[in-house]
């Protein structure tokens, strides 16, 4: 595998995974529900900390993180009836967790077949925690609210996330 072509590989896969960024950046945005969004701040955290090792590695030949390969669309999300709501969003999960396992087997035979074994070890950890992600956002759509750990006590879940940030 000659420089250009892994410089090709690395942008490509940088793009796809900002695409996905971007679209669970919006995803959480929609998701009012205190736990789901949690979950999504979680994977927005190690989407970015995956898109720094990209972009490090993009230096390398003096290239910048692509723009995103695509503008994956929000699934429509029907009216949330009462607070805490969360069968509101399957659609988004079902998204999210489909748009992950597309990433994971579009770029899997790639990844495998990369001769530059750090890259290819770095690409390999990032379709591992995609596949964990996925994982996330289908037992998010099963209705699963305890995707970052159970609360003690047997406390009510109760509140909801603001659809924007406040901001001073």
């Amino acid at each position: 595998m000659n420089q250009a072509e892994l410089q090709e590989i690395l942008t490509g896969f940088a793009a796809d995974r900002l695409a996905l960024l971007e679209r669970h950046e919006a995803g959480a945005r929609v998701v009012s529900h205190y736990d789901f969004n949690n979950a999504y701040q979680y994977v927005i955290n190690r989407e970015e900390a995956q898109l720094a090792w990209l972009q490090t590695a993009l230096a390398e030949f003096g290239a910048a993180l692509p723009p995103p390969s695509s503008t994956i669309a929000l699934p429509e999300v029907r009216k949330v009836r009462k607070k805490g709501d969360a069968a509101a969003f399957r659609g988004i999960f079902d998204d999210d967790a489909s748009q992950l396992a597309a990433f994971v087997e579009r770029w899997r035979p790639r990844v495998a077949a990369m001769t530059h074994a750090r890259h290819r070890i770095m690409l390999d950890v990032i379709l591992g925690e995609s596949c964990e992600q996925q994982r996330t956002f289908e037992q998010a759509a099963a209705g699963m609210d305890d995707l970052l750990g159970k609360r003690t006590g047997g406390v009510p879940r109760q509140g909801a996330v603001l659809p924007t940030r406040w901001m001073e």
